[in-house]
């Protein structure tokens, strides 16, 4: 029985857990309850893991520490999509508290487990019961208790996998949407596989994956969180530092912010508090903060998620930001030529080449932040599966990041058509956002498997059309379904259409499509583009 971890130890362990992440990662995708093909959990987990695993294997008998910190530095720049990011959250935790160990009890295990539970709840803006974070919880609280009774590593594996397992089964319970699929989380799958694969090589039993640390693209990737992220309220970002000049708790100080806003993070030391929080009223968050020291530095903008956090690895000071020649900068994400030159028409800066099927890690897109010659870069994910990767970036540039939570292309091309080079951040914002808002977004794609969703019987090979989230319907006829959209969009009083047709799709069939939305839409002005893109045969806005 295995008392206690080192470096090397670690080390094998979180290896061993990319492995295993690598070998199940399409059984983890399938777990995706919409059987769009772009589920991608654990195709994400994947390639956020082997990011990790390249450093690591480049590390020459690193300590505990070392080790820890080199995981959760790599997988913070190389996570993708809302599952990478809460990954990187759950190491973070745990380099947090194996810092400057050499060796690592159970009990200190557990703690880690949990302290990286703690870390992946701030994340995520609104925590969903039933998702990975619940299992990584509870399977936590497992590790806490089994090493009540033995203080070795071991046995807070061997509790978490248990509790994880127990909490795994409940979350087709917890979360409706699963229910109704029933199916359990994908994520939680992921989590409980990566404790076996380290309780495995722990007891010597390493497990290897073919071309580990390589990323490999896949025809079956998937979406699953969908975790709100739903527009901040409080007008004013408040970032701040300040000393630590007396015995006042900084937890009382996170409290206290709870209650003056939202989209909060407090970050501390034996030195100093660092906090960034969205209010309303930052004089008096400034003035309570001076009850614990002096302000070292402090930000007030009226604008979203602003960060000026400048410490950054030795990776991305080996890329130097580009100095800032112009105020403004914009950064983009899509697949597909013809959407590319879209966005590279309307002035975007940097084109990241993702989407559906190919989530760009937050080092992707911090790479073409700092490749920008701005002050300020606006950032559109244009998929809800990238954003908090998008604003993972706020700590790995000390450019001004803002992140316009774009959910589709059509949203961020609107975003863009809406921006004012000589307006504020604030009045640019509120313009992207309402432009968001207004426009409609349907996508023609296809099932990747049978299925039954909202009332749906999906058969595989189905053509499936998707108005906003929610399905549409499904069909074996594509044309009865673009039929029904243009009907749809022709009752909301839509005057301004724009077909993207996918890579996959001829020209002559293309314009078939715009005359069903000619005879539909009589009145409306009606543009036809060669977007490109993989996955879905036509991505229409509607606005």
């Amino acid at each position: 029985m295995r008392q206690t971890i080192d470096g090397a130890a670690f080390r094998r362990m979180v290896i061993s857990a990319a492995a295993a992440i690598e070998i199940h990662k399409q059984q983890i995708n399938e777990l995706n309850v919409f059987p769009v093909p772009d589920g991608d959990t654990g195709t994400n987990m994947s390639m956020t893991l082997n990011n990790a695993v390249v450093d690591l294997k480049r590390a020459e008998d690193p300590s505990l520490t070392k080790a820890a910190d080199i995981t959760a530095s790599a997988l913070l720049r190389g996570a993708r999509g809302n599952s990478g990011v809460i990954l990187s959250q759950l190491f973070r935790g745990v380099a947090k508290e194996l810092k400057g160990a050499e060796e690592a009890t159970g009990e200190r295990f557990a703690a880690a487990l949990q302290t990286g539970v703690e870390l992946a709840y701030k994340a995520v803006m609104k925590p969903t019961e039933g998702t990975v974070l619940t299992v990584a919880r509870l399977a936590a609280g497992g590790a806490l208790e089994a090493v009540k009774e033995h203080d070795y590593v071991e046995y807070a594996l061997e509790g978490a996998i248990d509790a994880g397992k127990v909490a795994l089964a409940d979350t087709v319970n917890q979360n409706p949407v699963l229910k109704k699929a029933g199916v359990v989380d994908a994520g939680g799958v992921g989590w409980i596989t990566i404790l076996n694969a380290m309780l495995s090589s722990l007891r010597g039993e390493d497990i290897v994956a073919p071309e580990l640390g390589q990323e490999t693209a896949t025809k079956e990737e998937a979406t699953f969180s969908d975790f709100d992220t739903a527009d901040i309220t409080f007008g004013y970002c408040t970032e701040f530092i300040v000393s630590r000049d007396n015995d006042g708790d900084p937890e009382a100080l996170r409290d206290w912010l709870a209650t003056m806003g939202d989209s909060l993070v407090l970050v501390e030391d034996e030195e100093i508090i660092k906090v960034h929080v969205h209010t309303n009223h930052p004089g008096e968050v400034i003035e309570r903060a001076l009850t614990y020291g002096g302000l070292i530095t402090v930000k007030v903008e009226n604008m979203r998620l602003q960060h000026t956090e400048k410490v950054l690895s030795e990776a991305e000071r080996n890329n130097q930001p580009a100095p800032p020649e112009k105020q403004y900068g914009m950064v983009a994400v899509c697949a597909g030529e013809g959407l590319t030159s879209v966005f590279k028409d309307l002035g975007v800066d940097q084109v990241i080449k993702g989407g559906q099927t190919m989530n760009p890690s937050t080092q992707d897109i911090a790479l073409a932040i700092n490749r920008t010659p701005a002050e300020t870069v606006f950032v559109f994910p244009n998929n809800k599966n990238i954003i908090m990767a998008a604003e993972q970036t706020q700590s790995l540039t000390e450019k001004n990041v803002v992140v316009v939570r774009s959910r589709t292309v059509p949203q961020g091309i609107s975003a863009i058509l809406a921006f004012d080079p000589e307006a504020s951040v604030e009045d640019n914002l509120m313009a992207m956002r309402e432009a968001r808002h207004n426009v409609s977004t349907m996508q023609i794609t296809y099932a990747a498997r049978d299925s039954e969703f909202d009332g749906f019987a999906i058969r595989k090979g189905d053509y499936l059309a998707l108005y906003g989230s929610a399905l549409f319907g499904t069909s074996r006829d594509v044309n009865g379904l673009l039929k029904g959209l243009a009907e749809k969009i022709a009752s909301e009083g839509k005057e301004i259409i724009t077909i993207f047709y996918g890579e996959n799709i001829e020209e002559k069939a293309a314009e078939k499509v715009v005359k069903i939305f000619e005879k539909a839409c009589p009145d409306a002005e009606i543009s036809l583009i060669n977007g490109g893109q993989p996955v879905y045969y036509y991505l229409i806005s509607a606005e």
